[in-house]
């Protein structure tokens, strides 16, 4: 029994170092050399895909987790949806509640007018982001399900690379399915 109790201790201790050691903020990374840079970010939804192109070709891949209730575009704010369309990442957020954060420009004007027909409100603040602060242990096991509220979510490590490879003013196109 006490050598149940010492084991049970040790896993508590490794399981808060762990979270503690990942949830301490981070300096986010520098840009990369503006030749290495992204020009376009494309998302492919049916896919579960992030991709940044640069010249027309993907660079880098990675799989994600999108909103809770992925198929369809948002059309309103709580429906849980990843919007589709071409958009801006127009500012980013270096002390978000997940690890870094990448802001994309949606609601656009045919957004906006499409919720103003409906008249509901189209949401916002959508982002590419990390895993919450707290959770980066999870690593890709947030891959499992669709859990964010419309953002893009990826590993913190993921994370650091788009951020450093994708500048402000890069537009990025979300898609159902190529």
């Amino acid at each position: 029994m006490k050598r149940i109790a010492v084991f049970a201790a040790i896993v508590v201790s490794l399981f808060f170092v762990v979270v503690i050691s990942t949830s301490q903020p981070q300096t986010p990374p520098p840009a990369v050399a503006k030749q290495h840079q992204a020009h376009e970010v494309l998302v492919i939804k049916s896919t579960r895909e992030l991709h940044l192109l640069r010249n027309g070709g993907t660079f880098k891949r990675y799989d994600v987790s999108l909103g809770a209730a992925p198929s369809g575009h948002k059309t309103q704010e709580g429906d849980e949806r990843t919007p589709e369309g071409k958009y801006i990442i127009d500012w980013r957020n270096a002390d978000s509640i997940a690890h870094l954060s990448l802001h994309i420009s949606y609601p656009n004007s045919d957004d906006k007018a499409r919720a103003a027909a409906n008249d509901t409100a189209p949401g916002g603040n959508i982002m590419i982001h990390g895993l919450p602060n707290g959770w980066g242990w999870l690593n890709k096991l947030h891959l499992a399900w669709d859990w964010t509220d419309g953002c893009i979510a990826v590993t913190n490590k993921q994370m650091r690379e788009i951020w450093a490879h994708v500048p402000n003013g890069t537009p990025i196109t979300i898609v159902d399915a190529i």
